[in-house]
């Protein structure tokens, strides 16, 4: 049975105002790292403060947070960054509840392969197509008609609501981190990220790495004077297919249902500047993914271990090893703690706004700023609208039904996690 508080609550969640919104937040062109993505947060601060909550909008200082020996790292060139932080102000002794989402979105690609613009939301029928869509607008969308709906229903909270909206999940999680440094914290934390109608309770890390293979140059018509380094990248690229098959025997049982729970994908490789030279440097990087649980150190020595084993049984490297660096991203796995209620509280709710069953949970196989809230000993979950399986793509779309959804089951999830007085 609802409560008449949370009966009223989910009165007031506006489907109609919840599409416009989602539709507006596609249309900033909010790529990481751009000047949109710091537009957005100031766009967003304004909604925040129209809802009536106090509102932390500021410059991050980017040299202090990439000092900090905990630093996740970073793809993107940027030379500003925006955290945004709004909190209800009516609570008192109860818990906080921290809703987050990330206000980037990544590149929308080849242009070609889109059905019109991509930062111009295309709807049909109940889906809203575009960039952004379910990674993750709808989310963001989903938190600020949570946040209008108790709003409206003249609900006082005995705890608090914050708000965390932030840039750069998509390389790293800086503002994430720069968040929870500057000292906003909560009780615990519930992610709309992409989830159709899941639970996760837990992400696999991802870590950016860069392998520098020599070779030794020499003219295209007398090869055999020279070492190609496309040539001696190959063992070392056999040795990598090795370490993924063997890093992915018996998954955590969260991550079982992935064929490749622990992904390790070489994204780019990069040799030779003539056509007619023997190439003396080829430069291959990419994602390595991190076990739950794993510490990122040991993940990175056993790469490093791999390719040095490699270098030793091959007649050129052995000489000549390839190095391995960590540029980039620095993502570690994340979980909720086994036996919270925070999986309980989200998943009754949202039972009891869909009138569904109770969502299953599952581990997810990319990293996410879920890592950063547990790791700051905040209970973390995902959960919001769309499916993560059409993010990054040209078929990106999500459904306005799930963004509602969504919303309700937050409204009940705020309400039964904070109180009303």
């Amino acid at each position: 049975m609802l409560s008449d508080d949370e009966s009223a609550a989910l009165a007031a969640v506006d489907a109609a105002a919840a599409a416009r919104t989602l539709m507006e937040l596609i249309s900033v062109p909010s790529v990481t790292g751009s000047a949109a993505e710091s537009e957005l947060q100031h766009q967003l601060a304004g909604r925040l403060e129209w809802l009536g909550l106090d509102v932390d909008l500021w410059s991050m200082d980017l040299p202090a947070l990439r000092a900090d020996p905990e630093f996740p790292g970073t793809e993107a060139p940027r030379e500003e960054a925006w955290g945004l932080v709004g909190t209800t102000s009516d609570g008192g002794d109860g818990p906080t509840l921290i809703l987050q989402g990330h206000v980037d979105v990544v590149p929308p690609g080849d242009l070609a392969a889109w059905d019109g613009d991509p930062f111009v939301p295309r709807v049909e029928g109940d889906l809203v197509h575009g960039r952004g869509a379910c990674d993750m607008k709808a989310g963001l969308a989903a938190h600020l008609a949570a946040l209008a709906a108790i709003r409206a229903a003249g609900i006082r909270l005995r705890g608090r609501v914050a708000a965390h909206f932030v840039v750069g999940e998509e390389d790293g999680g800086l503002g994430a981190f720069g968040t929870l440094r500057r000292g906003h914290t909560g009780d615990v934390c519930v992610i709309a990220e992409p989830t159709a109608s899941t639970l996760i309770t837990a992400n696999a890390g991802a870590l950016t790495f860069r392998i520098a293979v020599p070779g030794k140059a020499a003219h295209g018509s007398s090869r055999e004077k020279g070492v190609s380094a496309v040539d001696a990248y190959l063992p070392l690229h056999r040795a990598l297919a090795a370490l993924e098959e063997e890093r992915n025997r018996d998954p955590d049982p969260l991550l079982a249902e992935y064929p490749l729970p622990y992904g390790l994908s070489v994204g780019t490789l990069r040799a030779g500047d003539w056509a007619s030279s023997v190439p003396d440097l080829l430069v291959a990087e990419g994602r390595f993914g991190v076990r739950l649980g794993e510490d990122p150190a040991d993940a990175r020595a056993a790469l490093e271990r791999c390719v040095a084993e490699a270098c030793a049984a091959d007649p050129w490297l052995r000489d000549h090893p390839a190095t391995v660096t960590w540029p980039g991203g620095q993502f570690a796995s994340g979980m909720l703690p086994e036996g919270h209620p925070l999986a309980d509280t989200v998943g009754a709710a949202h039972a009891d706004a869909t009138g569904g069953g109770v969502p299953r949970r599952r581990g997810a196989t990319y990293g996410s700023d879920l890592r950063h809230y547990t790791a700051a000993g905040i209970p973390a979950l995902q959960y919001g609208p769309g499916d993560i399986a059409v993010a990054h793509s040209a078929r990106e779309h999500v459904s306005v039904r799930e963004v509602v959804e969504t919303a309700r089951t937050l409204v009940l999830t705020v309400l039964r996690t904070v109180g009303t007085k």
